[in-house]
């Protein structure tokens, strides 16, 4: 017996899909409500760590994401200027263990896409252009209003609704996201050959020039800068921005110009971050992945995380004869400090580059958790 019959989720993205799959495989009814028009994904590849493959793993999905992704291992660290010589190579911990890469990349939309199949095949229902606009608890229960009108009573809502959560807003969270002072570019473009694994460059014109490997013939690129009004920028500007900025770095980067140069597409975004203290529910109504907490892409763990709540929310609610108290006090236990140290670490490491601060010990920062994150959630 599991501790729920019927489960609304707010939210098609990777923490709401990756619920549905567990909770449906499970025998739950499961009714996944997105406010989209259509199954879409921002932005332009993903990096995932061992830890999100090991979730995927436990989805059923590993096999379909990994011949969609590119896997690697260890990262490289290049010098701007002429050349752009290789100044080390890093090795990965191992995250998700001895069984799965350090690291993978792959395109948004291909996780997406993937996962959206898998909670489908489970038995998972998903309706497009429906968005969670209010919601009516009762002792045991929360019916859901979607597009104004009642969608049913449901043992559990589950608001996997992403940054700007609309289900934080009818539950009275007031946590919302703060900027940081960083802002990004990035860019979808062609894999050079000599393209293997994750490289960063510090120093020039930005705090960070990189990019990931997101299969055979693609990569996602990107420019970390001081936050700036980019918004409303023209597709025209965002690409010579991102080709002015990129100037001063050497080696892929050449492949990366000529593909913009060529068309491709730049976008900008704000790094954020927040994390609504515990309790993440009110009731029979719980946040998860994005809405509960977030974080700069420092360490590539904001996906990760959310995979973690997901599965481990699951597990409890397939474990359980009920949803209680004891429930959500062992899922924040499991839960809280882990993704706590998460967005702290993700902060501090912006926040070092920001003030400058040439004593910081990034390595250990990210070595430390890197090492947590390898304990399973």
């Amino acid at each position: 017996m599991t501790a729920v019959t019927r489960v609304a989720i707010a939210g098609g993205g990777v923490t709401g899909l990756a619920a549905a799959i567990q909770l449906a495989k499970a025998g739950v009814h499961v009714d996944v409500f997105e406010a989209k028009p259509e199954l879409t994904a921002l932005g332009s590849g993903i990096s995932l760590q061992g830890n999100a493959l090991r979730v995927f793993d436990a989805l059923g999905a590993w096999d379909d994401i990994r011949a969609a992704g590119y896997a690697f291992e260890g990262l490289d660290l290049r010098a701007p200027g002429p050349g752009a010589p290789v100044v080390a190579s890093l090795p990965d911990v191992k995250t998700g263990g001895p069984d799965y890469p350090a690291a993978m990349g792959m395109p948004r939309a291909d996780l997406t896409r993937i996962l959206f199949e898998h909670a489908e095949a489970a038995g998972a229902n998903v309706r497009f252009d429906a968005k969670v606009t209010g919601l009516v608890p009762g002792d045991d229960h929360v019916e859901v209003l979607v597009n104004e009108a009642s969608a049913g009573v449901y043992d559990l809502l589950i608001g996997a609704d992403g940054l700007n959560s609309n289900v934080r807003d009818l539950i009275g969270i007031e946590t919302r996201p703060e900027p940081t002072g960083m802002g990004i570019w990035r860019t979808f473009v062609s894999r050079p050959a000599e393209v293997e694994r994750s490289e960063l460059y510090y120093g020039g014109p930005v705090y960070i020039a990189g990019y990931t490997p997101t299969g055979e013939d693609s990569m996602y690129a990107f420019l970390v800068e001081d936050a700036q009004d980019r918004f409303g920028t023209s597709d025209e500007d965002a690409t010579r921005i991102m080709l002015e900025e990129s100037r001063a770095y050497d080696g892929p980067w050449n492949s990366i110009r000529a593909d913009l140069e060529q068309g491709a597409h730049a976008n900008y975004t704000w790094f954020t971050t927040h994390l609504v203290e515990a309790p993440w529910n009110r009731g029979h109504v719980v946040l998860l992945g994005d809405a509960a907490h977030s974080c700069p892409p420092t360490i590539a763990q904001g996906a990760a995380q959310g995979l973690e709540d997901a599965l481990v929310l699951t597990e409890l609610l397939v474990a359980r004869d009920a949803v209680d108290q004891q429930l959500w006090d062992d899922f924040h236990a499991r839960r809280l400090p882990r993704a706590t140290a998460v967005v702290e670490a993700s902060v501090q490491l912006g926040r070092w580059q920001l003030e400058h601060d040439r004593d910081a010990d990034a390595g250990g920062l990210i070595f430390g958790i890197a090492q947590r994150m390898a304990e399973p959630a």
